[in-house]
């Protein structure tokens, strides 16, 4: 995928924010500080387009980026272990699930998971919720610079097996290498393609 423009177009917590779904729509949902925002960016070959922190859950509200003029990337909130206000995180739930549920652009989430840590629960239920919404999925195992080759391979078994998934079905990715970069793309291009039955 050649970049030509990627533009911020806002920030929104509910529907009547969201901007008009004219553009085909791929999200980006994960765990807090599994390098969401730096998988965006890498793809992108931006820098700073989606904000990287060190601090877990500095993205609270829906970001919306159009690519191109041709579709969009939005960036979901993380959710996990983030230093936020149980207020806030209780405001998450229902803000994501409104958005995976009521977008009509939706073509399909990039669910992102650190390579070294198994799913849990929170990881367990959107896989299981996506399915229920037969919303479309690629994942992607972050992080994999921090682990070796051997490593790499046992975590995607336990992973895949945790997830009921084949091997095949994960993506590894580094920021820090770019391994994985085409593969992503590829993978959101398909969904890109897909025609809404």
């Amino acid at each position: 995928m050649i970049i030509k423009s990627a533009e911020f177009v806002k920030s929104a917590v509910k529907p009547d924010q969201y901007p008009p779904a004219l553009l085909p729509e791929i999200a980006f949902a994960g765990r807090s500080n599994v390098g969401k925002s730096s998988l965006i960016n890498t793809l992108l070959n931006r820098r700073r387009l989606a904000r990287t922190s060190g601090t877990p859950g500095r993205t609270q509200l829906i970001n919306f980026f159009v690519i191109n003029q041709s579709f969009a990337f939005v960036d979901i909130p993380g959710y996990g272990y983030a230093k936020v206000p149980s207020s806030v995180k209780r405001k998450w739930g229902p803000m994501i699930e409104t958005y995976l549920s009521t977008r009509t652009t939706l073509k399909g989430i990039v669910l992102i998971m650190d390579i070294r840590r198994l799913p849990r629960p929170e990881e367990l239920n959107l896989v299981d919720w996506l399915n229920h919404y037969h919303i479309s999925s690629i994942m992607v195992l972050t992080k994999t610079d921090k682990l070796s080759k051997s490593k790499q391979n046992m975590q995607m078994r336990l992973i895949s097996h945790a997830l009921s998934v084949g091997s095949d079905d994960l993506i590894l990715f580094s920021a820090k290498t770019r391994q994985g970069t085409e593969d992503v793309w590829q993978a959101i291009e398909a969904l890109l393609a897909e025609e809404k039955v």
